[in-house]
């Protein structure tokens, strides 16, 4: 199992339909196999997530925030892990947003 305790990601890509960009960074802890995140930035004010990580690093989360124009967004998220070459991890996130219009959007994040 991956453990992704300490360590910081930030969105390389997002569909349109995403509140996260580059701006935006996620503090990851994990104990066992529950991980936690507070993020912000860009066009979230505040957001937190928590998920459970599965033998293979997968993480099934959910996410909540609020975004710059005062709306609190909720969603669904399945992540998987890809090791870089220089040992950095990227995730490949498929997410569906629980609030507002229900779309669904993918997105690339990298370890910082």
């Amino acid at each position: 199992m991956i453990n992704y305790n300490n360590k910081r990601f930030s969105p390389v890509t997002n569909t349109e339909n995403g509140d996260t960009d580059s701006e935006t960074i996620f503090d990851y802890k994990q104990t066992g196999n529950v991980l936690n995140s507070d993020y912000s930035g860009g066009k979230i004010i505040s957001g937190h997530l928590i998920g459970l990580v599965d033998e293979h690093g997968n993480i099934d989360m959910r996410y909540h925030h609020i975004n710059v124009e005062g709306e609190m967004m909720t969603g669904i998220c399945k992540s998987r892990p890809e090791t870089l070459p220089n040992g950095k991890i990227r995730l490949h996130e498929k997410w569906r947003w629980t609030s507002g219009d229900f779309s669904e959007g993918e997105s690339v994040l990298e370890e910082i």
